[in-house]
């Protein structure tokens, strides 16, 4: 029996929300993996961590994928998609994004680099750093700083909108978004949005059904479909009755 293509696109949707969904419960065994506090630690003692491979696998991912992993992969995206039962309202104070470029300098950037300078170099790669027996908040103030970011998402999807903590402040976001720009300018091949404006009816389910609360419809109409806060997670191209909206590799 053939699956229709409603029914594959709502698969799509339905596999990607269990993998960032589950990716948030599996938080407490990989939160070394993408916590910035625990990455600087380690720099500063001279080793490269399975946190700052992470990092720099996203920044290389996002050359080719964008922000897939933003949309697909990201704990902080799972649970802020459980919030959207919660606050499903686009984002409060859209001139405010800027502010995650900051906590990007302050928390990743600026500590990571002057911490490697400081240990002389890195060393030494040690991918389960800060883990014990695969379990990364086993380790002394792990939960403290675990709890803390959990806090700051909750705060921010309860009360700034669609995927509030991805917008103002996530330092992790502006990695894959330096990598797009780059991609960008530099004209790779890359998985992108493409649309075809003259399939489509302007009915804007596109955008009423986009997790981080962009215009979906104002940017088929206008023929232009990159914009740094897509997480290529295909909800608008599920969404469209028309099949206006597609993935393209080019």
């Amino acid at each position: 029996m053939k699956i229709s293509i409603k029914s594959r696109q709502s698969l799509r949707q339905r596999v990607r929300k269990a993998l960032i969904i589950f990716s948030f419960i599996l938080l407490p065994v990989t939160f070394a993996y993408i916590s910035c506090p625990i990455v600087q630690k380690g720099a500063s003692e001279g080793i490269m961590t399975g946190g700052l491979i992470v990092f720099i696998l996203i920044f290389i991912s996002s050359l080719f994928f964008g922000r897939f992993w933003c949309g697909w992969l990201c704990p902080a995206g799972g649970l802020q998609e459980i919030y959207f039962q919660i606050n499903y309202k686009n984002i409060n104070f859209p001139r405010l994004k800027w502010f995650k470029y900051l906590t990007f300098l302050y928390f990743i950037f600026i500590p990571i680099i002057s911490a490697i300078y400081s240990a002389g170099g890195l060393k030494t790669i040690d991918f389960f750093y800060y883990t014990d027996h695969g379990i990364s908040i086993a380790k002394q103030g792990a939960y403290s700083i675990l709890y803390v970011q959990i806090f700051f998402i909750t705060i921010f999807a309860m009360f700034a909108g669609r995927r509030g903590f991805c917008h103002y402040f996530c330092p992790i976001s502006v990695i894959s978004i330096i990598g797009r720009k780059i991609r960008n300018l530099i004209h790779l091949p890359a998985l992108h949005m493409s649309a075809d404006a003259d399939r489509c009816t302007d009915c804007k389910k596109c955008s009423k059904i986009c997790p981080m609360g962009l215009d979906v419809n104002i940017m088929v109409q206008q023929r232009s479909m990159e914009n740094t806060d897509c997480i290529l997670c295909g909800s608008c191209v599920d969404a469209c009755p028309k099949r206006a909206i597609r993935f393209a590799l080019t």
